[in-house]
């Protein structure tokens, strides 16, 4: 009975979220509306015109078609909230709604950073190893590929909320921050959070970096590929179905590895920005990144539309 008081000591959290003056609020509604407005609508043309187009149904636009869902899934977890709060006086959320967006927030991010992994794997294989490719990149084979990153993604987030939920909060309850992260969460708790710690040093790190650690190693075979490959063109055509990929990655691993690589104490209104970059901005912009220099999904949007017209 004791530890059910404890734990209800704080049954609230309060987000501090981007601002505080009250004169910010209404531009951020509207900003961040119209971005959210922009990824929903730019995902599902991406998921709609790969479905809908024979030509696409390769594992690159598989794997890009799990991207956009999930990009939808992980702006939906942290968005709808930000914009209620942004016009409520009370930026509240529950204990167990706090815990339910961070849950959500780690496994839809993971499998975000997990799909990337994919996509340089498929990259990979396409240019330095052509000519079994459709052994090695088959539909079965993504497709499990697929459902072992999610089980991951699910299984690393659930280890965190579980370990966060033995934690007593007993005193503060305000989050700086605009949704429930888990170094602003553990700041608050007034028990030992060394467990916690010792986890997203060790495991978190990990499931991090090394995603990223296997993308870089693909792009290194892929570029010393490149280098090989005698004519200009063949070159060119190389380097073009990998950049939209880089410059993704870049936005997205960049932006964490700010936040996440460095120490609990230093968490500060810079990270709030970082953390808009990798949850927002860049689910908002890889409909445009990937459609941009892709003549072929340029094509299937095209058909698309045409096909919407009356």
């Amino acid at each position: 009975m004791e530890r059910v008081n404890q734990t209800n000591s704080v049954s609230e959290f309060i987000l501090l979220g981007l601002s505080s003056r009250p004169q910010d609020q209404k531009p951020l509604f509207v900003l961040f509306l119209i971005m959210y407005l922009i990824t929903i609508t730019g995902n599902l043309l991406i998921i709609l015109a790969i479905s809908s187009d024979p030509q696409l149904q390769t594992p690159m636009y598989f794997f890009l078609k799990s991207l956009s869902f999930t990009d939808i899934c992980f702006t939906t977890t942290i968005v709808p909230k930000m914009l209620v709060n942004f016009l409520s006086k009370k930026k509240t959320i529950s204990y167990a709604g706090c815990l339910t967006q961070m849950y959500f927030f780690y496994a839809f991010g993971n499998i975000d950073s997990f799909i990337l992994v994919a996509m340089a794997i498929d990259r990979y294989v396409a240019i330095c190893d052509p000519f079994h490719y459709v052994t090695i990149m088959s539909q079965h084979r993504c497709v499990l590929l697929l459902a072992f990153f999610c089980s991951i993604s699910y299984i690393h987030s659930l280890l965190h909320i579980l370990l966060l939920n033995r934690l007593t909060f007993c005193d503060s309850n305000i989050i700086h921050h605009f949704l429930c992260d888990i170094n602003p969460l553990l700041k608050l708790s007034c028990t030992s959070t060394y467990v916690n710690e010792i986890l997203i040093k060790t495991e978190g790190l990990v499931i991090l970096v090394s995603p990223f650690l296997c993308i870089s190693f693909s792009y290194l075979q892929i570029l010393f590929t490149i280098i090989k490959i005698p004519s200009a063109v063949g070159k060119r055509k190389a380097f073009s179905t990998c950049g939209s990929h880089l410059i993704v990655v870049t936005l997205f691993y960049g932006s964490i590895f700010y936040v996440y690589l460095q120490p609990q104490s230093s968490y500060t209104a810079k990270n709030r920005v970082a953390t808009i970059v990798y949850t927002v901005l860049s689910s908002m912009l890889n409909p445009f990144i990937y459609s941009l220099r892709n003549q072929d999904l340029k094509r299937g949007l095209k058909k698309l539309m045409a096909r919407r017209k009356p």
